[in-house]
């Protein structure tokens, strides 16, 4: 039954991180220790399972920025990373 889903969920942090949302995953990991990441409207830990479709804000700096999960990807080129979500 898990190897069905292989592919559609990832750790928050671990997604934050391949997006390039934000850079290094432990900063992800950090961020989301402090309070600072919400998913869905609720602050969420690090091993939240990420899938498609949903919201993520990151209050980091002055401005809160959101995103909304278009593909989960265990890895991403440079390029490509952009087209995992798209700014809300």
């Amino acid at each position: 039954m898990a190897a069905e889903f292989l592919g559609e969920f990832m750790r928050l942090d671990k997604y934050l991180k391949v997006s390039r949302i934000i850079k290094r995953r432990t900063i992800a990991n950090e961020a989301c220790d402090a309070g600072k990441i919400e998913v869905n409207g609720k602050v969420q830990r690090a091993s939240y399972d990420v899938k498609v479709g949903d919201r993520i804000t990151v209050n980091m700096g002055t401005v809160p920025r959101s995103y909304q999960v278009v593909e989960v990807s265990e890895h991403a080129l440079k390029e490509d990373a952009a087209k995992m979500y798209k700014m809300i």
